[in-house]
């Protein structure tokens, strides 16, 4: 008989955003005349730059002629968006990465899902918390953690590292010696058998999603030395990097001396340039960056993941890598900015608005993202629904990113600049805050 894979039965309940749909369908079902505004899910509303379309409209045209038809195209990536990439990415910030180093993927989600599979089962990794979704229950589904443990919101035999208002919600290197998680009023201990093991992959993401805020080049050195004494890796992920505001933000962990050693980086065409529905990202894996077989003999990362996409990615279609490319044209660049910085607006839009009317908010600064605090203490699924139900206004529970996610809502600033104002006057008319 067939058996099922069991690691799914520790998930609690569905995705995150999936049970936020629900609720809004819901709601909407019952209020079908309410005015529902969205910023919950990080979705863009902006159609894609006029340069991308026009070299999609082109790719499609040589894809039906038989003499500039492509099939079959390199599991890698094409090369005349890799070179783009690191002309573009790395070059400019003084880093330089070889051809083979880059690999064409289609979402930083299925990157970062994947990523895991090249590594042990047994490996002990660490998330911050709170955390994007994908990085905590994709090794759920794996089996790399153990059981769920309802009444704290954590599963066992994964590090939790908390992000919290004390520590600028930055996840910081573990201590020499985990002894265990301080969780609000509650302590998670590490099992007796993890004690004296260190960190083996740790999952970074910066600028932050969900928090929004960013680590310095300092922080990130920090990490880099975590790494190097303990023979860690570091999956990076930066996403967000394009919405940089600050001078001292790295937009690459490669510009931290050392990174090329230990950190895989993820980046994805998503935000950046408007591809949520159209499916676009990169890995980079420097062949520096080495793991160890059971008798200690180290082994190069980036010909495990090349093997790995041979297997089981057959490349992102040709047509899209087309339209990536051309977000590196002069056009191109000038027209995905002015999108980013659109969306910076209606990030300054909530964060300055919702301060004004007596709300605690962080991040907004670097990231597309506002991390608000919420009223009276009240439960962020509390405050979620109390939205919804007054306001009309979608937004996402800090609780459903972990555990010290309580107590916080994230907004994006994905919507249009209209909704935007709009409901952040709709929450701000609520007076919630005395």
């Amino acid at each position: 008989m067939a058996h099922i894979n069991e690691n799914y039965l520790k998930l609690p309940g569905n995705y995150l955003f999936a049970t936020i749909a629900k609720k809004v369908a819901d709601f909407s079902q019952k209020n079908p005349n309410a005015n529902i505004i969205r910023l919950g899910i990080g979705d863009v509303t902006r159609p894609l730059a006029p340069a991308v379309i026009e070299a999609m409209h082109k790719a499609v045209d040589e894809m039906g002629k038989a003499e500039t038809f492509r099939g079959y195209g390199p599991e890698q990536g094409y090369e005349f968006l890799i070179n783009k990439i690191i002309e573009w990415d790395y070059e400019t910030r003084g880093i330089h990465l070889d051809t083979d180093e880059v690999f064409i993927g289609d979402g930083a989600k299925t990157d970062v899902a994947c990523i895991q599979e090249i590594f042990d089962k047994n490996m002990t990794f660490a998330v911050a918390d709170p955390v994007y979704p994908v990085y905590l229950d994709s090794n759920v589904m794996a089996g790399h953690t153990g059981e769920f443990i309802d009444l704290k919101g954590v599963y066992k035999d994964v590090v939790y590292l908390p992000c919290t208002e004390e520590n600028g919600f930055k996840a910081e290197p573990p201590k020499d010696r985990i002894e265990s998680m301080e969780l609000k009023n509650c302590c998670f201990p590490v099992p007796a058998n993890k004690k004296k093991e260190h960190v083996d992959l740790v999952y970074l993401c910066n600028p932050s999603n969900p928090t929004g805020t960013a680590m310095s080049k300092e922080e990130l050195a920090a990490w880099i030395s975590y790494a190097k004494e303990t023979n860690a890796i570091l999956l990076y992920d930066s996403a967000y990097e394009s919405y940089i505001t600050e001078p001292n933000i790295p937009h690459s962990i490669y510009e931290v001396e050392g990174a090329k050693d230990v950190a895989i980086e993820f980046r994805s065409y998503s935000k950046s340039a408007g591809f949520t529905g159209t499916r676009c990202s990169y890995v980079v894996v420097p062949k520096t960056v080495l793991a160890y077989t059971a008798k200690n003999n180290a082994i190069s990362l980036n010909q495990f993941w090349n093997r790995r996409q041979c297997t089981c990615f057959n490349g992102t279609p040709y047509i899209i890598q087309r339209a990536a490319e051309a977000v590196y044209s002069e056009k191109g660049r000038n027209q995905c900015k002015a999108d980013v910085d659109y969306y910076m607006e209606n990030a300054h839009i909530i964060r300055d608005g919702l301060q004004a009317a007596g709300y605690t908010v962080y991040g907004a600064t670097n990231s597309p993202y506002a991390w608000v605090k919420t009223p009276a203490n009240m439960k962020s699924w509390d405050f979620f629904d109390l939205l919804l139900e007054k306001a009309h206004v979608v937004t996402t529970p800090g609780s459903g990113f972990g555990p010290h996610g309580e107590g916080f809502l994230r907004l994006t600033a994905f919507g249009t600049r209209e909704n935007t104002i709009e409901a952040v006057h709709r929450i701000a008319d609520l007076k919630l805050i005395k």
